[in-house]
């Protein structure tokens, strides 16, 4: 798997932060959003805005510790309906133009440093699934490019992984300790690309990730795009497109403990 590049990352975020506020301008605010069941497509819209303003703060002054997510500048909600596409698409803008201009500087990223290209990847992510459940809320089609999404997929094992992550403990309530689990992404048309392979290893130390096939209790392979929706609930683990072989109830176990 060959991860995106940073040009590739920004694009994601100006066309799905574009998709979404058409999607806001279009459509009653208080639209319940069924892959964020808290929320309504308002708060949704308000969530993407915020984030992208947090980020494009956190990238602009150079942060090195988390800067609050409420202190922002122009972190409101506008009243005005006309004016919500607009903000939303200048929320986006702010980020896409702060990350350019901060190239490989260093910046907080959850509990470290990283280059400031790092808000490229979390923001194309974070922007891409909102825009999904927006358009699901709506009854809109989804689309998702593969090498994205295989990078999607890595990118979230990476966050499970990590010691920072909420789910504390050892990993047993997604994973029970000496099990395994085998993710194939495959492509979801004919081509020369062979996929990408993770192994998640669960010890009594936590969660580790391997890049490439391995030996695992329970396997699922599927086009990456429908294999990332799958794990973070915006498409049923019964997706026909999914084949799960081994234990099946780990898999279950697995999503039932990894919350998006």
């Amino acid at each position: 798997m060959q991860q995106p590049s940073t040009v590739t990352y920004l694009a994601e975020i100006r066309a799905s932060a574009a998709r979404l506020a058409d999607i806001v301008a279009a459509h009653d605010p208080d639209l319940r959003v069924p892959t964020c069941p808290d929320w309504s497509l308002r708060q949704l819209a308000t969530h993407i805005g915020r984030v992208h303003r947090w980020a494009a703060e956190t990238v602009t002054t150079r942060a090195t510790e988390r800067i609050p997510f409420d202190s922002v500048p122009d972190g409101k909600y506008p009243a005005a309906p006309a004016d919500r596409a607009a903000w939303i698409n200048a929320g986006a803008g702010r980020v896409i133009d702060a990350i350019m201009a901060a190239g490989d500087e260093q910046v907080w990223a959850f509990g470290r440093l990283a280059p400031a290209s790092f808000w490229a990847r979390r923001q194309a992510h974070e922007t891409a699934m909102h825009r999904i459940d927006a358009e699901l809320a709506v009854g809109y089609s989804v689309a998702l490019d593969s090498d994205l999404a295989a990078d999607g997929i890595d990118e979230w094992l990476g966050s499970l992984s990590s010691a920072g992550y909420r789910l504390g403990g050892d990993g047993t309530r997604a994973l029970p300790a000496g099990t395994a689990l085998h993710l194939r992404a495959v492509p979801a048309v004919q081509s020369d690309d062979a996929g990408a392979d993770w192994v998640v290893r669960s010890t009594g130390a936590g969660l580790s990730v391997q890049r490439g096939p391995g030996e695992a209790d329970v396997r699922v392979c599927g086009p990456a795009d429908r294999l990332l929706l799958a794990l973070v609930r915006r498409a049923p683990a019964d997706d026909p497109s999914l084949v799960i072989t081994g234990d099946a109830a780990l898999f279950s176990g697995w999503l039932a403990g990894t919350p998006f």
